[in-house]
């Protein structure tokens, strides 16, 4: 049974914790020490869960942009790599990449770990842990946990191998494919002209490895450096100073679109070129009309909150079916 201070590191179906000093009342809970017993538990059960030897597993690590990001990264490859498994370092990156380093062609590594906390203050970090079947369930990170405070882990008598690659650009190269594949045309997004807002997280890739292939014009995007201390706005699409800095954007640069992200780009809003603001269900509303125009009647399946108004839109407005589902990455 996990005591106190191991149980405040669980958040749902992943793990969050203060990882630097800098607030009052927020003591320190996730250290690289901490973050190492997490990320050895994790290998330890997921060797169990796959019946591989430690030796026989690969597993991903990447980070957004946070300042604790480094010291973090550094300790859980270093555990992994301490309990005999082999680690591919990705550096920064996403976390819809880092699932994809699990199931994409040529990768389908064992298992991989987000180090982030979303969009949560500077001084927060956390881990996401992701296998084929996609993100860990409840229970199953409080039996790591549980493996962490006992050290249930065992350290191998040969180090694992750690590799270092640059996966969020083979990430995007990816998005660009299927979008030119689907579209047909090679560069679909000619003429438009798209702000991007990346908070000074993980997602300034966005700007210059997607839409610019795309053929967009991305001129006047913001805070596309990594910067941890998040010195312009918090990087969340639903954070009202954030949403008004890509509204302004979109309307000084006299854009198309604009596309704002959280900082491990698992999130995010858009804006109109007259700077109305495209969030939550307004922008599952969009995504469903382009949906339902390819694959009339289909069901679109949101999480648990969405409103009557969206369900009414895409059932009576679209005639498609709406399906609420639990909340969480699966």
């Amino acid at each position: 049974m996990l005591n106190e201070t191991w149980k405040k590191l669980q958040n749902g179906s992943d793990i969050r914790g203060v990882a630097l000093e800098g607030i009052e009342g927020q003591p320190v809970n996730l250290t690289p020490e901490i973050a190492m017993q997490i990320a050895c538990s994790f290998g330890a059960w997921l060797s169990d869960k796959t019946g591989k030897l430690p030796s026989e597993l690969t597993i991903a690590v990447g980070n957004d942009s946070r300042l604790s990001a480094e010291a973090l990264n550094s300790a859980v490859t270093q555990g992994l790599s301490m309990i005999g498994i082999t680690v591919i370092n990705c550096g920064l990156c996403s976390t819809p990449a880092m699932f994809m380093t699990t199931v994409m062609e040529g990768y389908q590594y064992d298992g991989s770990i987000m180090l982030t906390a979303s969009h949560l203050p500077f001084n927060r970090n956390g881990l996401k842990f992701f296998t084929k079947d996609g993100g860990l369930e409840k229970g199953d990170i409080t039996k790591i946990l549980e493996l962490a405070q006992d050290k249930i882990y065992t350290r191998a008598g040969k180090l694992g191998e750690i590799r270092t690659i640059d996966f969020i650009q083979v990430y995007a190269a990816d998005i660009v494919r299927k979008i030119r594949n689907k579209t047909g045309e090679e560069q679909p997004l000619k003429g438009f002209r798209i702000v991007v807002d990346a908070g000074n997280g993980a997602g300034g890739f966005y700007a210059d490895q997607v839409l610019k292939p795309l053929g967009a014009c991305t001129e006047g995007s913001q805070f596309l450096d990594p910067d941890g201390s998040f010195p312009n706005h918090i990087p969340n699409p639903e954070d009202k100073t954030a949403m008004a800095s890509i509204q302004k954007a979109v309307v000084d640069q006299n854009a198309d679109f604009g596309i704002i992200f959280d900082t491990d780009v698992d999130r995010a809003g858009a804006v109109d070129r007259t700077g109305r603001e495209i969030n939550r269900n307004r922008i599952i509303a969009l995504i469903a009309a382009i949906a339902i125009e390819e694959h009339p009647g289909a069901t679109i399946v949101t999480d648990s909150i969405t409103s009557s108004g969206l369900k009414k839109f895409i059932e009576t407005e679209l005639g498609g079916v709406h399906h609420r589902f639990k909340r969480g990455y699966k």
